[in-house]
């Protein structure tokens, strides 16, 4: 018999006993399904944490100025103004390794305005090169440069949501906005920077959407701050070999300490680290889900040897009669490997099947993102059919041993 043969009449025995065979495929079912949803919402979280890394930049560090109630703000100045440009130039002229900079403060805006509409936009006066380090898209227009900088220009670059609150689907370059008593004209649209995501690794991640970005000399000449307010309230920096960020992040810590009197009103951020944080996070979640579907995948390996256990008793005097007529050893062994294997294999395609469907449910009810590799789904599909080899010998080997003359004396 030979191997055409005995997938048919697999096939045929299987269609017999529909509902047996069913059951015990449903180990092999739930177990790939398992496996390609798991890697799928790891290949998504992947995918996410990478696109947000890409916007805070691998090469940089980030300097957040932290926050304090009243009271507890007079006692931190009494040591420390916080953020500066003082800071920014002095990390920018000593510390090496860091190739550019730029400093970063938030307005207080009680009111953003078009002629077409009003908006509760974030408001942020950034240096130029903030843009461009931040690694923001322009959909339209440009960003301010150099010397909008150092003509105090009224200018601003607005975000996507914020370009579509004050203006509609009409172009923004060179409309008038109106932030506090302060009117602005429109030179730049930042493209959709949405990632779905409000924080990263214990990090907050702010929507851009609807941020406004203006000038950040232009901000601290015409609009008013409150008394204790720092200059900056944070500051970026890109170091030129990303293979010495941890290295310059060190060296820029100790010359804050110094600048700041020791005061640790400020945090550094590293998005390397973050990145590196999140791949450890992600494998360890691989390693669990991949130990648990591999459960599945063993459990509905014991259930095929079961069932072709109970097969090869329920089919002695078959094996028996093909024996007398002449089948050989090896026959009966293919007939019930294939058997087994078929299983496996049926199993693993409602499996496949099944993990999209996962995938597809976690992305609708949890709103996760979720990506199929095919990788991942060749993958499940060689280890279920790899458990039908593996679960199916033995039960193969032990049909290929029967005594023609005890078989078909077997009632």
């Amino acid at each position: 018999m030979n191997i055409r043969e005995s997938l048919a009449q697999s096939l045929d025995n299987l269609a017999k006993r529909k509902l047996r065979a069913l059951l015990t495929m449903l180990g092999i079912i739930f177990g790939v399904g398992a496996v390609i949803s798991m890697l799928s919402i790891g290949a998504g979280a992947e995918d996410q944490a990478l696109q947000v890394i890409r916007q805070m930049g691998l090469r940089n560090i980030m300097i957040e100025g932290k926050e304090y109630a009243v009271e507890d703000l007079r006692k931190v100045r009494e040591k420390s103004l916080g953020l500066s440009r003082r800071d920014l130039q002095a990390l920018l002229a000593v510390t090496p390794n860091v190739a550019r900079g730029a400093g970063r403060k938030t307005i207080k805006a009680y009111q953003v305005f078009s002629e077409q509409g009003k908006v509760e936009s974030r408001v942020v006066a950034v240096d130029a090169a903030y843009l461009r380090l931040k690694n923001l898209t322009l959909l339209d227009g440009a960003f301010f440069d150099g010397r909008d900088e150092e003509t105090y220009a009224q200018v601003c670059v607005l975000g996507a949501a914020a370009k579509q609150d004050l203006f509609g689907f009409e172009s923004a370059a060179g409309k008038q906005l109106k932030i506090n008593n302060v009117w602005f004209s429109v030179v730049g649209v930042i493209a959709d920077q949405s990632l779905g995501k409000g924080e990263f690794e214990g990090v907050k991640i702010q929507n851009t959407n609807n941020d406004i970005y203006i000038p950040l000399t232009t901000a601290l000449k015409k609009i008013e701050f409150k008394p204790m307010e720092s200059e900056l309230d944070g500051i970026v920096l890109e170091v030129a070999d990303e293979r010495k960020t941890q290295a310059t992040a060190l060296v820029v810590s100790r010359m804050l300490d110094k600048l700041h009197n020791g005061e640790a009103d400020y945090s550094l951020v590293i998005p390397e680290q973050l990145l590196r944080q999140s791949q450890q996070t992600q494998r360890i979640f691989n390693i669990v889900m991949g130990c648990i579907a591999g459960i599945s995948l063993l459990v509905g390996g014991i259930g095929i040897m079961n069932i072709m256990l109970a097969n090869v008793l329920e089919r002695t005097k078959e094996i028996g009669v093909r024996r007398a007529i002449g089948a050989r050893r090896a026959d009966i062994r293919l007939q019930f490997l294939i058997e087994a294997i078929t299983i496996s294999a049926l199993g693993g395609l409602l499996g496949v099947g099944l993990g999209f469907l996962i995938a597809k449910l976690v992305v609708y009810f949890a709103g996760w993102a979720t990506i199929i590799t095919p990788w991942s789904v060749a993958l499940a599909f060689g280890v279920s059919t790899a458990v039908g080899i593996l679960f199916g010998s033995y039960p193969a080997a032990q049909a290929s041993r029967l005594s023609p003359i005890e078989a078909l004396r077997y009632e």
